[in-house]
This record gives C-alpha cells, structure tokens and sequence, in this order.
C-alpha cells in the first residue's frame, strides 16, 4: 500500500531554503521524525540542543563546499561533499553545522531518526563517514549510493543505533530500479531532482508529492522508474517503532518524564557548551 505526502516549503532569507517533510501524525514517518531537502549558504541555525534522537547530515555529492560541524562532546569535524555526520543526541548534546566556505553552497539532508525507547538516555556519540567509504551499487542506468543501511546485498560500514537505510539514488532516462522491502518495513521516497515513478503512478517536485510504502506481512518489491532526462531521488528505509513521541521541537522523548527531564538537564546546561 502506497500513500502520498505532501512535502512544504521553507525558506530563511536568501541563504536558506529547503523542502521538508515533517508529519503532523508522528507514526506517519516512524522510525524518522522529519527529512529536509536543503540548499545553505551562509550560517542558519546557532548552536542547539537535541535530546532522545538522533540528527543526522548527507552531503549531495553536487555541494560547492563542506559542513563545519562541532558539538558538546568535543567533536569537530568536516563534512564533506558526499560524506555523512551522525549525531546520536541520547540525554542530551549541543551541535552547530555551518557551510566550510561561506557564500558557497552545501546541498544537504537534513535527517532526524528517533532513538529506540531504551537508548533515548544515553550517553551521545557521534559517528562520521567519508565520502570514498560509501558503498555504491551499479546497474543499467542506475546509481544507488548508500550512506547508511544496505542495498543490493552491500552495507554501509556504519553501525548505528537505529536500524536504517538511506539511498541516495540516481536513474537515467528511461531506466528502472527494483526497491525490495522486507517484511515490516516501510520506506518513504523523496524526489530531489525532477519526477518519477513508483508502481506506474507519478510524484515528484511539481506537486510535492513524496510517496510512503507502508510496512506489510511479508516482503514485497516496488519499482522506480524515470522519466525522460533522468532523475534523482533519496529513499529512507526503516521498520516501524511504534513507540510515543513526546516533542518540544529539539527534543523528543517516548515519555513525558523524560522529555521533562531532558529539558531541565538542558537549563542546568548538564548537555554542555560550545
């Protein structure tokens, strides 16, 4: 079964813009919380808080420069083109990303996957993967790139604390690339360059449209295709959480004793300072 989101606009001056896709009902996107599809410039968002989930960046491979990133914990790392940061938030962290090279173009996703329910208290790490150590799968016409999870029968050499899969998927015109799902997973499938389509029905970056395949029984196999001039596209794989998600913006929580927590943690600045 297949359903349609609607992803939003978002803009910040002339230096940030983005299409997003955050669902009112948090079980629509379980196991992630939001997706952005961004183009930054220039700083955006100072330091932050995050608590009880993990925000994660990947570079498109087209990005004028990299990413600063640094972070309470010490961590102080570039991003670059094609690369990915994961920071695992846990109990708490405070992080800022900002382009290497200001007035040059960093061409990103923004990911925020929840944590599992007994691990939305630990202790936050992060983890970094450099752009020549993701995997790349091949076919006719197609270039799937993985960041993190597996495609194809090849893992992305991370281990992560929330069992996910991205895509970074490139088709030529006309070509087709088979998308399995294992039983009780679900995927959701963002257009990043032009339209597409799932199953013979089309989506893409004219309406905004992001389709959804929600989880089943047993496993099933979708199909992606391109229309003529190619396109490109991220898919986000994940089974279903299915656990509460209590959020005040930067935090959230399966519990309301620990959202509470995690915010007065904050305010006695116990997740530190940059």
């Amino acid at each position: 079964m297949t359903t349609i989101a609607r992803m939003q606009r978002a803009n910040r001056g002339s230096h940030f813009r983005a299409y997003s896709l955050h669902g009112s009902d948090p079980a629509q996107l379980d196991p992630f919380l939001g997706i952005d599809h961004a183009w930054m410039s220039a700083p955006t968002f100072p330091p932050h808080p995050h608590a009880g989930f993990s925000a994660v960046t990947y570079l498109f491979l087209d990005s004028e420069t990299g990413i600063a990133n640094r972070d309470s914990q010490g961590n102080h790392r570039l991003i670059e083109p094609g690369g990915l940061h994961w920071t695992a938030a846990g109990r708490g962290v405070v992080h800022e990303e900002n382009p290497a090279v200001l007035g040059s173009t960093v061409h990103l996703l923004q990911i925020f996957v929840n944590l599992p329910r007994d691990r939305q208290e630990a202790a936050p790490f992060a983890l970094s993967l450099a752009p020549q150590d993701v995997p790349v799968v091949q076919g006719p016409g197609a270039r799937v790139r993985i960041p993190f999870g597996s495609f194809g029968g090849v893992r992305s050499p991370l281990t992560l604390p929330t069992d996910v899969t991205l895509l970074d998927i490139s088709l030529d015109a006309g070509a087709t690339l088979a998308l399995p799902l294992a039983a009780g997973q679900k995927a959701l499938v963002m257009p990043i360059l032009g339209n597409a389509e799932i199953d013979g029905e089309s989506f893409g970056l004219d309406d905004l449209s992001a389709p959804i395949l929600v989880a089943t029984t047993e496993a099933v196999t979708h199909t992606l295709a391109a229309p003529a001039g190619g396109t490109k596209l991220a898919v986000f794989i994940g089974e279903p959480l299915r656990q509460p998600v209590l959020s005040n913006g930067p935090m959230a929580f399966a519990s309301r004793q620990g959202l509470i927590a995690a915010s007065a943690a904050y305010q006695r600045g116990d997740f530190g300072k940059l």
